[in-house]
């Protein structure tokens, strides 16, 4: 039996919520709801303009409902007067196919009847910067190799400890937080659960981290490139399947691993999947022009860019794409804070599925560091070099297509290719500098 949002807001003292949904671009849309009504929002969800938002869809749809899920319910710990719920997308009185929860909702009910569960943890890297975003926030944050720096963590304890608290609140069971690799960047680490709910969370916490950045007079962005010398922001997913009850974990092995990993053959042909779909599935993992700008960067102050370039794997070495970190599960290093955190989710997915079903071999594991050896490996797919090369190559594969839908796909090239022509028209300073006086 669902949840009774009316009944949780009495016992809770929420006086609004916040009826929220992800469109295909990654923004959060939302309606404030007051308790009084969440009864009928709750059965019939809030009303919206599918045109307003990222959707592929005209003035002359009809009305868009968001309904809300109540086993997403979080109470906003720093103003619980308020409730914030993810909601599904229904029109006409059917879910809408290209909605971005909606889609992977239906590749975890899949996955559910081989089954299978799918579990994951997100690593969402940002930036710390000033209100008008031209630089980071703390100007004494100037080390070339900043990463664990606890002077700079300290500086922005009012920030970094308000968030975790949050989360200590809200039951995610963070364990670490860190200053990463590049000046002005973080790092904030919860517990792996189910991916629906892993991906709800990823909503939730860049919406939180913007939040309170801007309460303490900052601004948080999960921009993938911010600033061209220092190294972009990552998203990076740890994977595992587990059998229906979520109780044993499916890509451990319980004899020895040949290739010397601890992963078991089904964790292998999810593997093999991954590697599969990896170049096509560019554009849903890295969906921006700036993206591309994160993905084959040339050093950084650093000393490294600890983004892919290749379709490659190895053991715990974070110069490949994947990397195998410990005994039954991969991290795929791919994804930046761009990703649509519940398109990020179902991706994996369709390609893991797909990689079991047709029994894919991602090959022998390369043992070698990419970024200094990385032209030694010959028979490496290289990942798409820009937004656009990377959206014919999404438009082309079947995998992904049969896994989020057409519709989905469709309405996600056709309204990024609009953003590409966009992109394309603007004149830049580059050019200008460049071209004027050829």
């Amino acid at each position: 039996m669902a949840k009774d949002l009316e009944a949780i807001a009495k016992s809770k003292k929420i006086k609004y919520f916040l009826v929220s949904w992800v469109d295909l671009f990654g923004s959060l849309r939302a309606k404030l709801v007051p308790a009084r009504a969440i009864k009928g929002m709750q059965k019939e969800g809030a009303g919206f303009a599918g045109f307003a938002a990222w959707l592929d869809m005209t003035p002359a749809h009809p009305d868009l409902f968001g309904v809300p899920d109540p086993d997403s319910l979080i109470q906003l710990p720093w103003k619980p007067e308020i409730g914030w719920v993810a909601a599904d997308l229904w029109m006409d009185g059917k879910e809408v196919e290209a909605s971005p929860r909606v889609a992977l909702k239906r590749q975890l009910a899949k996955a559910m009847k081989k089954g299978y569960r799918m579990k994951t943890g997100v690593e969402c890297e940002f930036h710390l910067i000033n209100a008008d975003g031209s630089d980071i926030a703390d100007g004494s944050d100037t080390q070339s190799k900043p990463c664990y720096d606890q002077l700079a963590l300290m500086r922005q304890y009012p920030v970094i400890g308000k968030i975790c608290d949050a989360m200590i609140e809200m039951g995610w069971n963070p364990y670490q937080n860190d200053h990463e690799d590049a000046n002005g960047q973080f790092e904030m680490n919860w517990d792996f659960d189910d991916a629906l709910k892993t991906a709800d969370r990823h909503v939730f916490f860049k919406y939180m981290t913007k939040t309170i950045a801007e309460e303490n007079g900052l601004r948080a962005t999960f921009m993938p490139k911010p600033f061209t010398h220092l190294t972009g922001n990552g998203c990076h997913a740890h994977v595992s399947l587990w059998d229906r009850t979520g109780k044993k974990n499916l890509f451990a092995t319980g004899r020895k691993d040949p290739r010397g990993l601890g992963l078991s053959p089904l964790a292998y042909q999810a593997l093999g999947g991954i590697m599969h779909s990896a170049e096509d599935l560019t554009a849903i993992f890295n969906p921006t022009v700036n993206s591309f700008k994160r993905i084959s960067a040339p050093r950084t102050v650093s000393g490294a860019t600890w983004s892919p370039n290749a379709v490659t794997y190895g053991g715990n070495n974070r110069t490949h794409m994947v990397r195998v970190p410990d005994d039954g599960r991969f991290e795929l290093r791919l994804m930046d804070g761009a990703a649509n955190p519940y398109l990020l989710q179902a991706g994996v997915l369709a390609a893991v599925l797909d990689g079991i079903e047709n029994k894919r071999d991602p090959g022998d594991p390369i043992h070698l560091n990419m970024y200094e050896e990385g032209h030694k490996v010959k028979t490496a797919k290289k990942l798409p070099q820009n937004m656009l090369d990377a959206l014919r190559q999404l438009d082309k594969n079947k995998v992904i297509r049969e896994g989020l839908g057409d519709e989905l796909v469709d309405a996600f090239v056709k309204l990024k290719l609009q953003e590409w022509d966009s992109y394309s028209k603007h004149l830049s300073s580059w050019e200008r500098a460049n071209t004027l006086d050829c």
